[in-house]
């Protein structure tokens, strides 16, 4: 398929730049993928949508607060560092800290310093395919530095500069594991009283883990997608995620993932083999039109840019012409896009 067929025309005033408060209350377009019906509601209805039986994945990665400010030594030129992961803990050497792959607005070299907030010296110490590895000092936990020092990456079409709420607004209530540049956005929706009603209704819930890294955010430049590569991100499938989906799948519920991450994570782990293995490592795993799902029967999702790998998936499991369709009727009813916006559950 083009990348031009994935193209939707998109009033900008429509993206939002603030959250839903409080985040259950967001609107919920609802569409059934077989006839194409769509239905208007609010999220806080989602447990009566669902039944018994069934079984929703989410991701519960945690978004750190991952950009640092700070100068070039010597010059003192301005630089922005985003940490992306880790790519090494301390070894014992001397002077030898942890190691992040990082990205950096500015230029920088290998063997230059950056000087970053509260008097921290971190080496690039590698340069590779526009990303950096910085060395960091020995001894510091980087996690809890970027924390106290770092702020949220919002992703770049939130023009507006980070507050202090963002930290809380831009993650999800059940994060529980730091790593993630991005927010999986569909799981924002979900507060408490949502998770308890959904226990009255029947309706099981289980966890598994993606980092949700910058590519998330990265263009698609080839015409034909089948030439678009994924940036790897790393995942876990533990043990009770696998047992719960199983054990689904055998008596006939469905398997409902909140989020792209769910369902890159979910049908990663079906490449291994089904009845699903628990299992961690990183996965490339391009989901676009054509695709086999072995796995996922629907999804809970936001709304995505035009021409992004998150829609090419959403097409993937409705159908593009579907998608283009529910897409526009929401923006006729002015839902809330993007991050920050209104969700769709696609069953």
């Amino acid at each position: 398929m083009r990348l031009s067929d994935f193209e939707y025309p998109l009033d900008e005033a429509l993206i939002a730049h603030h959250p839903i408060e409080p985040r259950d209350q967001a609107r919920l377009l609802t569409v059934d993928k077989q006839d194409g019906r769509l239905t208007h509601t609010r999220f806080d209805v989602l447990p009566q949508l669902l039944r018994p039986g069934d079984l929703l994945v989410l991701n519960d990665t945690q978004v750190i607060p991952a950009r640092l400010p700070g100068r070039k030594r010597p010059s003192g030129g301005n630089i922005e560092v985003l940490l992306v992961r880790r790519e090494s803990s301390p070894d014992g050497m001397i002077g030898e800290g942890e190691r992040w792959v990082v990205l950096v607005k500015g230029s920088v070299r290998p063997g230059q310093q950056l000087e970053l907030p509260e008097g921290i010296t971190a080496t690039v110490v590698e340069s590779r395919d526009g990303d950096h590895v910085l060395a960091f000092p020995k001894y510091l936990d980087v996690l809890a530095y970027a924390e106290k020092a770092g702020t949220i990456p919002l992703p770049p079409y939130i023009r507006r500069a980070p507050t202090e709420a963002d930290r809380q607004h831009y993650q999800t209530v059940f994060a529980r594991h730091p790593g993630a540049v991005a927010a999986p956005t569909a799981g924002l929706h979900f507060t408490e009283r949502v998770f308890d009603t959904l226990r009255v209704a029947g309706v099981r819930t289980v966890t598994v883990t993606l980092h949700v890294g910058p590519g998330t955010f990265k263009p698609v430049t080839c015409d034909d997608i089948r030439e678009h590569t994924m940036d790897a991100e790393w995942y876990d499938f533990p043990q009770t995620a696998a047992k719960a989906v199983n054990e689904t799948k055998q008596v006939g519920g469905r398997v409902i993932a909140v989020g792209t991450t769910a369902v890159r994570v979910l049908e990663t782990a079906a490449t291994h083999g089904v009845p699903l293995q628990a299992g961690r490592g990183t996965t490339s795993l391009f989901i676009s039109p054509g695709h086999d799902f072995k796995i996922v029967d629907g999804m809970l999702t936001n709304f995505h840019l035009p021409k992004s790998t998150l829609f090419m998936l959403v097409c993937a499991l409705a159908g593009r012409e579907r998608m283009v369709e529910a897409y526009q009727s929401a923006a006729a009813e002015k839902y809330r896009f993007y991050s920050y916006g209104d969700a769709m559950l696609i069953l």
